[in-house]
């Protein structure tokens, strides 16, 4: 049963170079930033950087697989806060996740909808803040609730 304090099992996901180069190409997103070294480092990043909505998207993955239903999401965002810096080797930049339920209410048309406040970090420092998504429960496959 899913109640207040559950955690939500840990993800560690890698970013490779290759990553945003297929993130780039499915968004759009083909900011120099995302891929260049030189330009990145010329405003001032300290390397290329992970796409923003690629971490969001990381950080949501968490929830979808925990819930395996990700119709059940009923809302979520995040505050960008500090850069994923993926450096150009094969290993990639780790980030990871974690989650737990910080409050569970019931609404009038009968759900059971819990808040689940999302964690994502890189080499140990938070790079989403304010990160939370509401999750219908006991839908089906979703978390007993």
């Amino acid at each position: 049963m899913t109640a207040v304090g559950t955690e939500l099992p840990p993800l560690s996901v890698r970013v490779t170079r290759a990553d945003l180069v297929r993130y780039a190409g499915a968004s759009g997103d083909f900011n120099p930033i995302h891929w260049s070294d030189r330009v990145a480092t010329g405003v001032g990043l300290p390397g290329v950087i992970a796409h923003g909505m690629l971490t969001m998207a990381l950080a949501g993955r968490l929830v979808t697989g925990w819930v395996d239903d990700p119709a059940a999401v009923r809302s979520y965002g995040v505050r960008f806060t500090r850069p994923v810096v993926v450096p150009d080797d094969d290993e990639g930049a780790l980030v990871e996740l974690s989650g737990k339920v910080t409050a569970i209410t019931d609404t009038d048309e009968g759900e059971r909808i819990a808040k689940v406040a999302i964690t994502a970090a890189f080499e140990g420092k938070t790079v989403l803040g304010r990160a939370v998504a509401e999750v219908a429960l006991g839908s089906g496959s979703t978390p007993a609730g």
